[in-house]
């Protein structure tokens, strides 16, 4: 018909594409027409709980109320009906016997059921208390500041209020007793338990401290009552104490460093010397005895001390420059003093580094540290007999410790230290050293 219609020129329809689904077909299966209701479909926006709460498949109306039914629910549309009688439920009166006046309540209750006790009275818990007897409290539990009768209410008032002892306190009759605080009365019972509980030969006895609880409660009042200024004065003094064992160890550290030097030189100075081919036995250094101030000391403090630099005598090409960089072990604060008085001598920093000013430059800056530590120590010194001589003056009003000059530093003389000058017995941190 095509080819004819293209004889005739007669218009025809278009050709529909060759594809492999119209030859061979699809197999994919029909769908089949299903005679129930189609689901609702949810709103756009709606969540799943939400839309399954308004609607089900059945577009049943939601509960009015939730439904413990067994089976679908609220879903259950018809109610089904048994040939039995349903059980009823009688206004039934019952007991507690966690109660002692004998109250009547009501509920509701199925007859049937078999009769229990209420279930609620086993949450009625009782402490056991200790009793004791007229013979017993004669022989053991007598006290001058508690009468019998006094004690008796004591243990009533226990009894009552399940050792509640606020509500022991505010209870006591204070018209027929002296008014008793809380830890009084506890320090009572608490004796009265443990004599009793010796008595029956039990190990485990509780003591209470009165006299600690007293103090704990009082210091806990004080620490509540504090004044903003009191509490900006305590932070300030934690401050001060922060302050004062910093410089404790500050000081410390300075007295190891030198008695470090001190040890280093007298085992210098007690090195054997070889005699007759033989090596004598070497002396053990004694850094706790008395230093001499001597010659031979000085210079053997003098040598030992300072700035160790590193020989290089290793094979290979080196610059002589390297030989003035300070070692790694020389901290930033003693390079800050070594460049101080180079800068007071009005040396350079980095000097031309030929073979004689290297060796004369290195030698310079380790006595500078030298020097400096020299210094520190004899600070230290000055600053300790300053604090003897003040505790002795504490100790002793209106004596004067006199100390020798051979202790005294010669620019400064302590024995004659102005009375009405401020000294900081605690010291100062960070105090430059005279270069």
């Amino acid at each position: 018909m095509a080819d004819v219609r293209d004889i005739m020129e007669i218009e025809r329809a278009a050709t529909p594409e060759l594809t492999r689904e119209a030859i061979l077909g699809t197999d994919k299966p029909r769908k089949k027409l299903s005679a129930g209701p189609k689901p609702s479909k949810r709103p756009e926006g709606m969540h799943r709980e939400v839309f399954a709460l308004l609607y089900n498949d059945n577009k049943d109306v939601p509960p009015l109320f939730p439904s413990d039914t067994v089976g679908n629910g609220y879903k259950q549309v018809k109610i089904k009906l048994g040939m039995r009688r349903p059980r009823k439920w009688k206004w039934m009166a019952f007991t507690n016997p966690a109660r002692t006046d004998n109250a009547t309540f009501y509920h509701w209750k199925r007859p049937s059921d078999e009769p229990k006790e209420y279930p609620f009275a086993k949450f009625n818990k009782k402490i056991e208390l200790p009793t004791y007897t007229d013979v017993e409290y004669q022989q053991h539990l007598t006290c001058e500041s508690w009468s019998k009768e006094e004690t008796d209410h004591l243990m009533d008032l226990a009894q009552r209020f399940d050792l509640r002892f606020i509500v022991m306190a505010d209870r006591y009759d204070t018209e027929k007793f002296s008014k008793r605080s809380v830890e009084d009365l506890k320090d009572r019972y608490y004796k009265i338990h443990g004599i009793l509980a010796k008595l029956n030969g039990e190990k485990k006895i509780y003591t209470y401290d009165a006299e600690h609880e007293k103090k704990r409660k009082e210091q806990l009042r004080k620490l509540y009552e504090r004044t903003p200024a009191q509490m900006d004065e305590e932070q300030f003094l934690l401050g001060e104490l922060k302050k004062i064992e910093v410089r404790k160890k500050e000081r410390e550290r300075k007295t190891q460093d030198l008695q470090k030097l001190i040890s280093q030189a007298d085992s210098q100075n007690d090195t054997p010397r070889k005699t007759d081919k033989k090596i004598q036995k070497k002396k053990v250094p004694n850094p706790s005895r008395p230093s001499r101030v001597d010659t031979n000391y000085i210079l053997q403090a003098v040598e030992s001390a300072g700035i160790k630099f590193p020989d290089y005598k290793n094979s290979g090409v080196s610059l002589r420059s390297q030989r003035m960089k300070l070692p790694a072990n020389v901290g930033q604060k003693k390079s800050k003093g070594i460049e101080q008085v180079l800068q007071d001598l009005g040396l350079e920093l980095n000097p031309t580094p030929s073979e004689e000013v290297c060796q004369h430059f290195n030698e310079l800056r380790s006595d500078t540290v030298l020097l400096i530590e020299i210094k520190a120590a004899l600070a230290t010194c000055d600053y300790e007999l300053q604090s003897l001589r003040h505790q002795y003056e504490a100790l002793a009003p209106g004596k004067t410790l006199i100390i020798p000059p051979q202790l005294t530093n010669g620019e400064t003389d302590l024995n004659k230290t102005n009375p009405g000058e401020i000294i900081d017995v605690v010291g100062s941190p960070g105090t430059p050293l005279n270069t």
